[in-house]
Formats: structure tokens, sequence, C-alpha cells
């Protein structure tokens, strides 16, 4: 086929796609997230949480402020309303980002905003109150804090870790309306793929598609032949070649959460051995969506994929050929995020956790075959949110059973 002929199959894919949509969370639901933070500050003896200018602010306060090199965030106290810090020039702009009306704590350019921190730490908390800071928080604005805390400063990352990391339902929701409208785009680019046709042409449709269905695209990557042996891909663009290894990975945003999948297939007909690698790889993804049962560590799921490939000679660890990287992370407000599903993460696993099963078969100088899955997990075990591959070359045909 030829260059439009591709064109023209894409186009008429773009066609197709809808809007999707999803209940977003409500302020009732933010205000649970607020109480619960609160609730283990108080059993922890935390006076107060610093939450920057990141997704934790989002998760906790239902907005997003652009990181710059003025600080601005929210205070949340152990007892009582949360109180916003912000650029006195910047107000007007915040209060009609904050979903309900609340106290705004203010600084002029010429005052120290984090002398003003601390002041309403110990308003709100009492003198001697300790301070949480966010993960997020840049190096730049936590140090004058923590001076102006006299170093009564604490980690803010198991609070909120133990929280975000267990989604409610509203959250699920919106994932799966998310992973669905993924998944349909990944089917699209298999069955509109052409010889001929560059990486960079797929991923501009990858994008195009996520906007039609109303996300907003995160990220697209696409990758074919020996490119593929390489997570995160190569600086040049390659084209589409029979028999080439194709990975196609994708992410889009949908009331600010992601989704994240990947495909590997063969373009045209596998060889024996691409099938015989293709098939290492989903039995390793088989064997760590098996592990992830509630109580279960998030080292193990990530040692039942390893083992796997170690018994088909892959590794051992993290050598290659093998899979060179962690076996999965936590997807939400934050592509990845917790749970992290790596050696050493002894967190149990629980219902309510959502992360991805992707542990990558690199062969550097031949090909890779990374196959990227969501679960979720529940009370009974885990669920997928969108059907696996079946095939190295029909990967959209209904799996076994």
């Amino acid at each position: 086929m030829t260059d439009t002929d591709f064109d023209t199959s894409f186009d008429a894919a773009l066609r197709r796609f809808r809007p999707v949509t999803a209940p977003a969370i409500t302020d009732a639901e933010y205000d649970q997230r607020i109480a619960a933070l609160q609730a283990l500050m108080r059993d922890q003896g935390v006076g107060a949480v610093w939450l920057d200018a990141s997704s934790s602010l989002t998760y906790f306060c239902g907005h997003s402020l652009g990181l710059s090199e003025r600080i601005h965030g929210a205070l949340i106290p152990a007892e009582g309303e949360p109180v916003h810090v912000s650029p006195a020039f910047e107000v007007p702009k915040l209060e009609r980002l904050l979903r309900r009306p609340g106290r705004i704590a203010t600084w002029e350019e010429d005052e120290d905003p984090y002398a003003l921190i601390a002041a309403e730490v110990a308003a709100l908390s009492g003198p001697g109150a300790t301070l949480a800071l966010d993960p997020a928080t840049p190096w730049g604005f936590a140090a004058p804090i923590q001076a102006a805390m006299a170093g009564r400063i604490l980690p803010a990352q198991p609070l909120i870790a133990a929280l975000r990391q267990v989604k409610s339902a509203a959250e699920i929701a919106i994932i799966q309306t998310a992973m669905d409208a993924s998944f349909a785009v990944q089917k699209a680019v298999w069955q509109g793929l052409r010889q001929g046709v560059s990486t960079t042409e797929v991923c501009a449709f990858v994008d195009a598609a996520h906007r039609a269905q109303g996300l907003k695209p995160l990220f697209s990557t696409a990758q074919f032949g020996e490119a593929t042996a390489y997570p995160h891909g190569v600086p040049a663009p390659q084209i589409l070649a029979p028999g080439d290894m194709v990975l196609i990975d994708m992410g889009a945003i949908l009331h600010g959460y992601a989704s994240d999948i990947t495909r590997s297939y063969v373009f045209g007909t596998p060889t024996p051995r691409q099938r015989e690698l293709w098939e290492h790889e989903r039995a390793a993804q088989a064997a760590a969506f098996a592990a992830a049962q509630p109580g279960t560590l998030c080292e193990e799921v990530d040692k039942a994929a390893r083992d796997t490939l170690i018994r088909a000679g892959f590794g051992p660890g993290y050598a290659v050929p093998g899979l060179p990287h962690r076996t999965g992370h936590g997807l939400g407000l934050d592509i990845h995020e917790e749970p992290y599903i790596v050696k050493g993460n002894r967190t149990p696993l629980a219902p309510g956790m959502c992360f991805s099963i992707e542990p990558m078969l690199c062969l550097y100088g031949e090909c890779g075959i990374r196959l990227e899955d969501i679960i979720c997990m529940t009370a009974s075990g885990p669920r997928w949110f969108c059907p696996p591959a079946s095939s190295p070359d029909r990967p959209f045909d209904p799996g076994p059973g």
C-alpha cells in the first residue's frame, strides 16, 4: 500500500472515535481524603502537612498549580481547614481554582514565604508542631522550610502513599474509562500498520486518537525492529518492515488520571524465535498476575515474573538478556506512583491498589517484548483493566478460556 492508503486508513479510524465520559471526583470525596489524612496525622503526632504544587495537592484539594520559582501550595493541619499559601499577586487566579472558598496566606515579593509557612504551622497546630513535607517539594523550597521550622520536619510520603495507593471506586471508574480508550487506540494502531510507516507517524495517530476520545495525550512511543530491545527506545525514528517486532506504549489523561498500556507483536508472520520469546514474556506476565493476591508483598510479584524468565534461561537478576527493571508501578494521578512492584518493597497488596505488570524481556541487539497491562486488586484477587495480549501476530484476538 502507498502512504496515501495508510493515511486514509488512520483517518478512517479517527472518524470512528467518540468522546468518552466518566464521573469526576466529587467534593465529598475530596473532603473524605483530607479527613483520612488528618486522622493519620493525629495518630502519628504530625502537626501539619505541606502539599506543594504537585499531584498530591490535586489529590487532596482538587486543583492543580504549575510548579514555578515561587513556592505555593497548601498546609493541611491535623485539625481544621486547609490553608493555602500563595504569592499575593496570584490570589485572583487561585480563588478561581479552589473548589470551595478557604483562607489564603499570602506573601509579597520582598517577604519570606518560608517564615510565613512556619508561622502558619505554629498558628494552626501550636508552637513546636512538626511539619511533614510533600515528597514532590523541590529541594530549593524544602531546605529553607526546614530552616524556618528549626528542623521540625518529617517526610509526608508514608502518609500520602498510604491513601493514594488505594483507589476509590470513583478513581477506578475513571482509570477504567481511560484504559478502555487507550486499548481501543492500541487496537487501531495494530489494524492500521502498513509497511513503510514511520514511528513518528504512529505516535501522531496515537495522540490524535486520544484527543478524539476527549483525553489529553500524555505520551506515545512506537519502536520497530531492533529498537524494541531498549526499554525507552532510541533517539531516531524507524520505518516499519515485514517481520519487525513492534512495541507500542501509550498513555493519556482523563480527569487527571492516567492510562498506560503497551503491546508488542510482530508485523507479519513471527519466526519461531520471535514466537518463543513472546511466549516467555507472556508467561512472566501471567506469573506476576497469579502472584498478585491480597496480602502478598509487592516484591513477591516482581520475583514471580523474574523467576519465570530465569527458568527460561534469562537473567539472572537484572542482567540482559532478561528483565532489566522493576516489574511494575502504581497508576493514578501520576503515571508512576506507589505501589512499586520491585524487590525490596514489602508493602502488602490490598484491594483498591492499581498497578502495572510489565516484565519486559530485553535482548539488546535483537529485540524486546513488553506486555504492559494494569490490574486492580480486589478482595478476591487481581482484575485486568483490559484483556491481555493473546499472541505475537494476533494480539487482540480473544485469549484462551
